[in-house]
C-alpha cells in the first residue's frame, strides 16, 4: 500500500481581527436564558510572564441546564486578547453535563507554528469537581488547580492562562 504524504504545517496568523462583530464575546445575548449570568476574564501570558496580544479564544459550554443542544442558549463565543493579554466573556454559568462538573471549554489560537491550546476551565467551590473524570485525569495533580477559575465577586470568574516560552509546545509547564 502506498504511504500518503501528510499536508504540511504552516504558521498560524500573524493577524487575527480584533473584533468579530458585536456580541461575539457575549453568549447571553443580553438575557439570562434561565441561568446565572457571569463574566469570565483573565490574562494569557508566555512562560516568562510576557502578555500575548491578539490571541483568539473560542469557548463553548453547556447551558445552565447542562445541555449542549439547548435552543435557548447558543453556548459558543469568541474574543481576542488586548495588548495586556486580557480577554473577557459574558456568559451563563453552565450546568453539569452527565458525569462532568460544570465547565467551559477553551481553544486558544496565537501566531506561530503549532500555536494552539485546548483546555477546560472549572469553577472554584464546585463540589462536583472532586468527581469529574476529566479533571481527575490531569497529571500531576498539582496542575488541576490551574484549571479552576477563581471567583472574584458575585458573578466574576478569573481564569489566567500561562503558556510555555517561545519555541516550546504551548502546553502548561509542570
Amino acid at each position: 500500500m502506498k504511504r500518503l504524504v501528510p499536508t504540511g504545517e504552516m504558521t498560524l496568523g500573524p493577524f487575527f481581527p480584533r473584533e468579530f462583530g458585536q456580541g461575539a464575546n457575549d453568549l447571553t445575548g443580553g438575557k439570562a436564558a434561565g441561568g446565572e449570568m457571569i463574566e469570565i476574564s483573565g490574562r494569557i501570558v508566555q512562560g516568562d510572564g510576557a502578555p500575548l496580544d491578539n490571541c483568539i479564544l473560542e469557548i463553548w459550554q453547556a447551558s445552565a441546564e447542562g445541555r449542549f443542544d439547548d435552543p435557548a442558549f447558543f453556548g459558543w463565543g469568541r474574543a481576542a486578547t488586548d495588548a495586556n493579554g486580557i480577554y473577557r466573556f459574558r456568559t451563563l454559568r453552565p450546568g453539569a453535563y452527565g458525569a462532568r462538573a460544570p465547565h467551559v471549554n477553551f481553544l486558544i489560537l496565537f501566531s506561530g507554528l503549532m500555536r494552539q491550546l485546548q483546555t477546560v476551565m472549572f469553577f472554584e467551590g464546585e463540589k462536583r469537581n472532586a468527581a469529574d473524570p476529566v479533571l481527575n485525569a490531569v497529571s500531576p495533580s498539582s496542575l488541576r488547580e490551574r484549571l479552576i477559575a477563581k471567583k472574584q465577586g458575585r458573578e466574576i470568574y478569573r481564569f489566567d492562562i500561562r503558556l510555555r516560552g517561545e519555541g516550546e509546545t504551548p502546553f502548561f509547564d509542570d
